[in-house]
């Protein structure tokens, strides 16, 4: 316990009013008399030695004066009994006849003691709700400081961040460079009528740099910065919400031009109406009381918003409005050039192996936000401390991105014999389906040791950025997801349970493809299904079906028929490629873990599946039955456009049928 924190609590005055309490009470009852037994007293009184005695009633005492003092105890004694000896007391007194004779007395109580016992509960209480009122514990919780702002004023002294130390957000660092030119200078913007934006959403995925880049404009800007979260505004009691925010935005007035900047703030903006106490919900009572705030700005307060948030859709709309946030800037994941420069600003200050290189680093990280990507370097700089290096090499990256997409590798779980056979036919399985298809990315990677809840996986990562996926690509990643399965079906006849995450990711996949991206013929493109928008339901609770149960039973059949397509060309290429699978298992039961560059080596020779007949949704024939379309060229090549069936290395192969292959028996 920090003890200058207790004596400045309120325990220190309240043992000190008792103390003082008693020793007040001490000095006034003190008499001066020494307290002796009482046989001692009956023998003064035997003997003679007594001038004068006093009997007091009520407390059972014999106050003596003594005619001579007695050593250390004086002249004045006194004794107590007990009430049986009552009588034996009274007769001792009057047999000795003292000379000055004895009084009987009746005590009085104590003005000044009966006084206090009635003032001291009263004063005890008034002190403690005297000592909270005044905030005995500081600034922020303090009673009656509820309804101020909570807010940490970021001031020049403390540690900058800048524009220079973000990365892979170009066009959100653009956008907000226009603020920090505002704040600096807005007579230049004021002369050609413009004004200051009011409010700047930062949203996207979790990890991005949202708060970071609200931190570089604190930073950049060089005036007061108000950081708050959106959680700190509501409390247990009605109105601080509100108070607070009323609060905030005097303070940031008081001190414009200035910057406030609410992180989450969908915790008090999120839609009206759906809470259980509807227009009087604390919560709404908060927004309610923002929106005014962000709605009466002065046009020259030189006061900006700044919010962040990972959820932009269940914001209410008098919110999102013109006016309140002018500017919703989007913050993604970045793409391969941007993981370039956040590695390159992660990686100042740690020691590079000569050999490392970051491009090929971001290549191999596709989809990795800021977050990630400093967590990469990190985990490199921890591996290669704990192995005693001095340089973070390429070795330390590798493991460090495993780490990151799949968890540590479980060393101390050990696999019998036939569970790493299963594992190793398994993940052959996977990544021999994703080569032999045609719209797959690169196989990269493939591992039978177990690291997170995985027995092992198979990496397939991309070699470009992406930003909408194709029918066939679509297809094909339905059949790499069901290669694992198949694999254990062809070798084993007696599947396993490891393939239950694969299916679950096949299954939602397909149901997808049916009922948002439009890719069945029989359903349509159309959309099924709708979220309901309660944001205090569940996931599962917050989805409305729209449609019939027929067309429900329609998109079961569609989703089965798609997973059941994937299973028949998975196998389809395991069986012609049986060789190379396995010995694909026999590398992977030597060695555990093969690269990109071994795996070229063994699927030289795959034999891939032919091209996928056309899909037109249109028209619901066979592709043999329907005429000839002339299909219009597209005016720009696209480079590493695939190439026309018609040439190269699928010249003269026949044209897969719409029929699929029979399924596979098992055991």
């Amino acid at each position: 316990m920090n003890v200058k924190k207790l004596l400045r609590g309120p325990i220190l005055y309240i043992v000190l009013a008792v103390i003082a309490v008693w020793v007040g009470s001490s000095l006034i009852t003190m008499s001066g008399f020494r307290e002796v037994s009482t046989q001692q007293g009956l023998e003064f009184l035997k003997d003679g030695k007594v001038a004068e005695a006093k009997i007091v009633d009520g407390e059972q005492r014999v106050d003596l004066t003594l005619t001579e003092a007695d050593g250390e105890l004086g002249k004045e004694v006194q004794f107590y009994y007990v009430a049986p000896r009552g009588e034996e007391v009274v007769a001792a007194v009057t047999d000795a006849d003292p000379k000055k004779g004895f009084t009987d007395e009746v005590p009085q109580p104590n003005w000044f003691l009966s006084m206090l016992g009635f003032l001291l509960p009263l004063l005890l209480i008034g002190a403690f709700f005297w000592l909270m009122l005044s905030g005995m514990q500081g600034g922020g919780n303090k009673i009656m400081q509820f309804g101020k702002s909570k807010a940490k004023l970021v001031s020049k002294e403390s540690p900058q961040v800048t524009f220079a130390d973000v990365a892979g957000a170009d066009e959100a660092i653009e956008e907000l460079e226009e603020i920090k030119d505002f704040l600096k200078e807005p007579a230049k913007f004021q002369a050609v009528g413009a004004r200051i934006p009011k409010g700047v959403l930062l949203y996207g995925p979790p990890g991005t740099g949202k708060t970071l880049l609200a931190r570089a404009v604190a930073g950049e800007a060089g005036v007061p910065f108000y950081s708050i979260s959106g959680s700190d505004f509501v409390e247990m009691f009605v109105g601080v919400g509100a108070s607070r925010v009323r609060d905030l935005f005097q303070q940031a007035k008081e001190n414009a031009p200035a910057i406030i900047f609410i992180d989450e703030i969908d915790a008090v903006g999120r839609h009206r109406g759906a809470g259980m106490g509807g227009g009087h919900d604390e919560r709404e009572q908060t927004l309610n009381q923002l929106l005014v705030e962000m709605d009466g700005f002065d046009v020259k307060a030189n006061v900006i918003l700044i919010a962040a948030t990972n959820r932009p859709d269940i914001l209410d709309p008098a919110l999102l409005r013109p006016g309140r946030f002018d500017r919703q800037i989007g913050v993604d994941a970045p793409d391969m050039l941007g993981r370039k420069h956040i590695l390159e600003v992660h990686a100042k200050g740690k020691p590079m192996a000569p050999g490392v290189d970051l491009e090929v680093l971001a290549r191999k990280t596709p989809g990795f936000t800021g977050a990630d990507l400093a967590n990469v370097l990190n985990e490199a700089a921890l591996l290669t401390a704990r192995s005693n290096a001095q340089l973070i090499d390429n070795r330390a990256l590798d493991e460090a991105v495993d780490r990151v997409m799949a968890g540590p590798q479980r060393r101390s779980r050990v696999m019998r014999d036939k569970e790493k056979l299963i594992t190793a036919y398994h993940e052959g399985g996977h990544a021999l389906v994703a080569t032999a298809m045609r719209n797959t990315d690169p196989v990269t990677k493939i591992t039978i040791l177990p690291r997170g809840r995985a027995l092992g996986y198979t990496m397939v990562m991309p070699t470009e950025d992406r930003y909408s996926v194709t029918r066939n690509e679509l297809l094909d990643q339905l059949a790499y997801a069901m290669g694992g399965r198949v694999a254990e079906e062809i070798i084993f006849h007696d599947p396993t349970s490891g393939a239950s995450n694969d299916i679950e990711k096949a299954t939602a996949t397909a149901r997808k493809m049916v009922t948002e991206f439009g890719m069945s013929a029989a359903v349509g493109p159309i959309k099924l299904g709708q979220g309901s928008g309660e944001v205090f339901l569940g996931r599962d609770m917050g989805h409305q079906r729209d449609y019939s149960e027929r067309l429900a039973e329609r998109v079961d059949d569609e989703v089965r028929e798609l997973i059941e397509n994937s299973h028949d060309e998975a196998y389809e290429v395991l069986v012609t490629n049986r060789d190379i699978l396995d010995k694909l298992a026999a590398e992977l039961l030597e060695h555990e873990t093969l690269d990109q560059t071994a795996l070229a080596a063994i699927f030289e020779n795959v034999i891939k599946l032919p091209p996928r007949p056309q899909w037109l949704s249109s028209d619901k024939r066979p592709v043999s039955d329907r005429p000839p379309i002339a299909m219009p060229a597209p005016k720009v090549a696209l480079e590493g456009a695939a190439a026309s069936t018609e040439a190269g290395e699928d010249a003269g192969k026949p044209k897969r049928e719409p029929t699929r292959a029979p399924r596979p028996a098992t055991a």
